[in-house]
């Protein structure tokens, strides 16, 4: 009796390992550039993301016209959601961003107060040597 409660919890933490690891492999792979567009009422905002993934997180650094600031965010599969702190005259802003990643370009719609607006990115290639 003793043997099969061992035995079953060893099998439980297998199994539990092994789905968290399959989570993970199976999480869109977001790191690197990103040039990103958005259409706005002062017409499209384009801003360069740049990410280090981790598993299901990333973190970086969004760069445009308004300057750099952080990113961080999680990848569940295809479905991305990322937050950019902005700091503003007016105090920091959250910009909310939730999309899916398809290969190297993403799509979604970003939130920030009450206007929400559609996104779209595409992953830079590097500069061949």
């Amino acid at each position: 009796m003793k043997k099969n409660s061992i035995l079953s919890a060893i099998l439980g933490v297998f199994a539990l390992t092994f789905a968290l690891s399959v989570s993970a492999q199976d999480a869109a792979k977001v790191g690197g550039n990103w040039e990103l567009s958005m259409h706005g009422g002062q017409g499209t905002m384009t801003f360069t993301l740049t990410l280090q993934q981790d598993g299901t997180t990333f973190k970086g650094t969004s760069k445009g016209q308004r300057g750099e600031s952080p990113v961080e965010g999680t990848v569940d599969g295809n479905k991305i959601h990322f937050v950019i702190h902005r700091t503003t005259p007016n105090g920091e802003r959250l910009l909310e961003y939730n999309g899916t990643v398809d290969g190297d370009s993403m799509k979604g719609t970003a939130k920030f107060g009450e206007n929400e607006r559609e996104w779209s990115a595409i992953r830079s290639r590097p500069a061949a040597q």
